[in-house]
């Protein structure tokens, strides 16, 4: 080993193709790292927990892609936050108008519509909602007035679609229909034909407006929720979470995981191993029975109990992991350095009278890093998978969206029978690629180190 020379092992590595394979893969989850923590603010991260944060968000919606492959399109779920505002101040009536234009261009009919907003207001304005539809009939959807106030208030409010004011001013314009509308829902109304109970596609203009007297209304949030059976690239899963943030997010969460428990592993690993092995005699013989003892603990059902009885923090669960994984490299390590220190140049520090720290870290150590660039790599699998294990039994750390996470509330909420696949796919996959990756740079470094292994 003491042959090879980081210019040796770069050549090497670079002719091997499941290497170049897995440094690829590991470059484009470091850039998909790189963008979650820049694009998706830390505050969404910190309230995946929090249903009141996903309340907008459709529950268990499939992704938006899946509408390529359909010839019958399912509605998409559509937060619209930008509509065109009109402020008007005539005859000491000042009228607020926010409208909100939509495209709808699919089979089926949306789930509802929601009109979230808060608005700042003195007195007892008069809040107006209707929607011009594709035909050009225009359907009024709600007149209700604002609770009064004498000064100057905030007031916010979410209407739905379900709301009876709403039903029954629709039922008041049934004329306008060909069909009976009594008992259908409002968004069926809505968004039906003049002739029959089928989806108009085309383009609807939503108006919110706000009357006011001598006063000067403001709507400060004004948002239009169309409620749909499918919502971005990933989906959501039953508690209307975004599934694209949580696989986001968990990517730098398992490279964090895996490469902080791989590292600090093989760092013991090797410090303990060279320095057993070095010493030998009695101290080689206890550090070695010890660590024996650590090696012959079953490792997964001890972190569950750990998990159960002390916590299960993600940084004390890394922990745990590391105390795992360093036995078995410390008696590769070992058994190198009992071979090392034989050598004539070691003999020589030895007899200049160089002390077994200067030795170990200068003359063994640096022998031992080939194979400890190999192990770092092979090692970041394992920690991923136990850590994944542990989070789909719900030993977990519930307030990070890792991939194990993901899997453990799927299983939960019985994703599989409910044929939920895109809440218990992308996770796996992620998990697999990630494991792929690392394994590739692991054995194209272990046949560069280890020639027995060249073929």
């Amino acid at each position: 080993m003491s042959g090879i020379t980081p210019q040796e092992i770069k050549r090497e590595f670079l002719k091997s193709k499941m290497g170049i394979a897995g440094i690829i893969i590991l470059t484009i989850l470091i850039v998909t790292s790189i963008i979650a923590m820049i694009v998706i603010p830390i505050e969404t991260f910190q309230e995946w927990n929090n249903p009141g944060s996903w309340i907008l968000y459709p529950k268990v919606a499939i992704p938006i892609w899946i509408n390529l492959f359909m010839v019958e399109k399912i509605p998409e779920h559509k937060i619209l936050e930008d509509p065109n505002i009109q402020n008007i101040l005539q005859d000491e009536i000042s009228l607020t108008s926010h409208q909100f234009g939509l495209n709808f261009d699919y089979d089926y009919f949306p789930n509802d519509f929601i009109y979230v907003f808060s608005s700042e207001y003195s007195g007892s304005p008069l809040l107006k909602m209707s929607v011009i539809r594709p035909d050009g009939e225009k359907l009024e959807l709600l007149s209700t007035s604002l609770p009064h106030s004498t000064s100057k208030t905030i007031h916010s409010e979410r209407i739905f679609s379900t709301d009876s004011a709403i039903k029954k001013n629709l039922v008041l314009q049934s004329e306008k229909f060909q069909f009976p509308i009594e008992r259908l829902s409002a968004e069926d109304i809505v968004f039906s034909k003049i002739q029959s109970n089928e989806p108009l596609k085309g383009n609807y203009i939503f108006s919110i407006d706000l009357y006011g007297v001598n006063s000067e209304n403001q709507i400060h949030e004004s948002k239009l929720i169309i409620g749909g059976k499918a919502f971005g690239i990933m989906g959501t899963d039953e508690l209307r979470r975004d599934l694209a943030v949580g696989l986001l997010w968990g990517t730098p969460l398992a490279l964090f995981i895996g490469i902080v428990v791989s590292i600090a592993s093989v760092v013991m690993g090797l410090l303990y191993g060279v320095y057993a092995g070095f010493k030998g005699k009695k101290t080689d013989e206890t550090m070695m029975r010890f660590n024996d003892v650590i090696y012959a603990l079953p490792a997964l059902p001890f972190l569950i109990i750990l998990s159960v009885t002390i916590s299960n923090s993600i940084f004390l669960m890394i922990g745990f992991l590391m105390i795992f994984g360093w036995v078995g490299i410390a008696k590769v390590a070992r058994s190198m350095s009992l071979q090392i220190k034989t050598r004539g140049y070691v003999d020589a520090a030895n007899m200049m009278g160089q002390k077994d720290s200067k030795i170990i870290l200068k003359h063994i150590l640096p022998q031992l890093l080939p194979y400890a660039f190999a192990s770092i790599a092979i090692s970041v699998p394992a920690a991923i998978t136990t850590e994944a294990g542990l989070s789909f039994l719900g030993l977990g750390d519930p307030s990070f969206p890792t991939w194990g996470q993901i899997l453990h509330d799927a299983n939960t909420f019985g994703a599989a029978a409910r044929g939920l696949w895109w809440w218990i796919m992308p996770p796996g996959v992620m998990i697999a690629i990630t494991g792929l990756a690392f394994v590739f740079i692991g054995n194209a470094l272990d046949a560069i180190v280890n020639p027995k292994l060249k073929r």
